[in-house]
């Protein structure tokens, strides 16, 4: 059961990378206005799942001494990925106008939005493997932080020189790789004693990393007091739903 509900949760995140189809009906203007919001609700969901939920489940077997240093060395390792492995997360909606702006290769682009989906199979699966509740809220997480990232992954691609189907086709593509970091973590978990146990507060560091580093610096470049007032306002929202969510769920959980 933990398997399908697995693959299940994977596979709807994985289908995320077809929402740049979505942007093709709507208006620039429009999706500037929204992806901000967007990144502003995932920063929120990420920090409330790494702090409210991931670490607490770590801490019940471990205790902090063997926690925290791992959930330091998830930051690092994530801070490597992205400066080093051509890991970028792109959160706007690029097209034409942007001259200035330096191209990203696709090839680039897929390469890291392969190895970001990876990754993100990995943390499903290890955070339902840790509890069903955890899991979900870790899936919500992903797929408020996949809708800005694989529009802005399809403009990149369209930008580049793709057509429209076939950045959709090879945006798909590099998304089922998280299939390939799910069922991978699944059947090693058995086998690796206390790989969960390490997976989950290496998550934190991702989540914490993704929301600090990524996610709230976008936000900071908003200088319109109204429209920053509205992305504050989604992201205590991406937090409450976690907490809501989370208290709803864990008479059912463990």
């Amino acid at each position: 059961m933990v398997l399908e509900v697995i693959l299940l949760a994977t596979l709807v995140v994985s289908a995320i990378s077809l929402i740049g189809a979505f942007t093709l009906a709507v208006k620039d203007k429009l999706l500037h206005q929204l992806l901000p919001l967007f990144v502003a609700f995932a920063g929120g969901s990420m920090l409330a799942t790494a702090f409210f939920h991931a670490l607490p489940e770590a801490l019940k077997d471990s205790g902090p001494d063997a926690v925290m240093p791992l959930v330091v060395a998830g930051i690092l390792i994530f801070f490597f990925i992205e400066r080093f492995l051509h890991w970028h997360h792109h959160h706007k909606h690029h097209h034409e106008a942007d001259a200035k702006e330096e191209r990203v290769p696709t090839y680039l682009v897929l390469i890291g939005d392969s190895i970001h989906n990876f990754v993100d199979g990995t943390v499903i699966a290890a955070s339902f493997l840790a509890s069903f509740p955890l899991g979900v809220l870790a899936t919500i997480s992903i797929i408020a932080h996949e809708i800005p990232q694989e529009i802005g992954d399809f403009s990149l691609l369209i930008w580049g020189g793709f057509s429209k189907q076939k950045a959709l086709a090879f945006n798909f593509l590099s998304a089922l790789t998280a299939l390939a970091g799910a069922i991978l973590t699944y059947f090693l978990a058995p086998a690796v004693p206390g790989l969960v146990a390490v997976l989950l507060p290496l998550a934190a560091g991702n989540f914490i990393y993704v929301a600090c580093v990524d996610l709230v610096p976008e936000l900071h470049k908003e200088r319109d007091t109204r429209r920053s007032l509205m992305q504050l306002a989604c992201f205590v929202g991406g937090i409450l739903l976690v907490v809501v969510v989370g208290a709803l769920m864990e008479p059912h959980g463990g």
